[in-house]
């Protein structure tokens, strides 16, 4: 073998040498990989973490409120205000307010009496001629119904529904007056009254004291009374068929 021979043959086993040694010395992640159970014991850890997140999940969604939230939620479910504690919108108190069913104006009706009653177009003829009210020489029909006490003194004249005074005012015939407007198109007047306590422009709850029963010209045989008429649409309506039984 000549001289240039054994430099290529030196070479050649210069470079398996090389090969030989990168080949040899696998990386530590490649043995991990290599190995049979690393693969089962990675996806049963990740299935583990998995179930675990699962519960915990679950398990908080399962608790009850704390006092504070449970507040807070209660409230924006009634409509009676939101998060920030804010008052209900003005339109949901008037839904409130229209659901009021009319009650007796006065403190006690048990301790009262229709002394005379609404003229119903429809009604019997004794009910024509009981709601016929007389004035000097003219004869008109009652639109309201007529209250007083068996012993003729005087009593507290109540709001039958929440909403503002509308007027207030004194008329030579009908006595002073009190008018207060409802939601829904509904409005009561109170004739025949003596001291008023509410004035034009405020707002008052159902129960509230408007002022005393009084008389009236157009109604002075009655004695102390209300004279008491309620509208809807504009139109007036029997207060006895909205009314409760006493």
């Amino acid at each position: 073998m000549n001289e240039q021979d054994k430099n290529k043959q030196n070479h050649d086993e210069s470079l398996k040498n090389k090969q030989g040694d990168s080949g040899a010395k696998p990386s530590s992640w490649n043995r991990v990989l290599s190995r049979r159970w690393v693969f089962p014991a990675v996806y049963t850890a990740a299935a583990a973490l998995i179930l675990t997140l699962v519960w915990f999940y679950q398990d908080a969604g399962q608790k009850p409120l704390n006092p504070d939230t449970a507040a807070v939620v209660s409230q924006n479910v009634s409509g009676t205000g939101n998060e920030t504690g804010t008052p209900a919108d003005p339109e949901a108190l008037e839904v409130v307010a229209s659901a009021e069913s009319l009650a007796w104006p006065v403190a006690s009706p048990s301790e009262v009496q229709v002394v005379k009653p609404f003229y119903d177009e429809n009604g019997t003829e004794e009910n024509h001629v009981a709601a016929m009210v007389q004035y000097e020489n003219t004869f008109v029909t009652n639109n309201g119904i007529d209250i007083a006490r068996e012993d003729n003194q005087t009593f507290d004249v109540k709001a039958a529904l929440s909403g503002e005074v509308t007027r207030v005012e004194e008329v030579a015939v009908f006595g002073k007056v009190v008018e207060i407007t409802h939601p829904g198109n509904l409005k009561t007047v109170y004739q025949s009254l003596g001291d008023i306590k509410v004035k034009q422009g405020d707002e008052v709850k159902q129960g509230d004291t408007l002022a005393t029963a009084g008389r009236s010209e157009i109604e002075k045989d009655l004695g102390n009374h209300v004279h008491f008429e309620v509208y809807e649409d504009g139109k007036v309506v029997n207060p006895s068929d909205l009314l409760a039984q006493r």
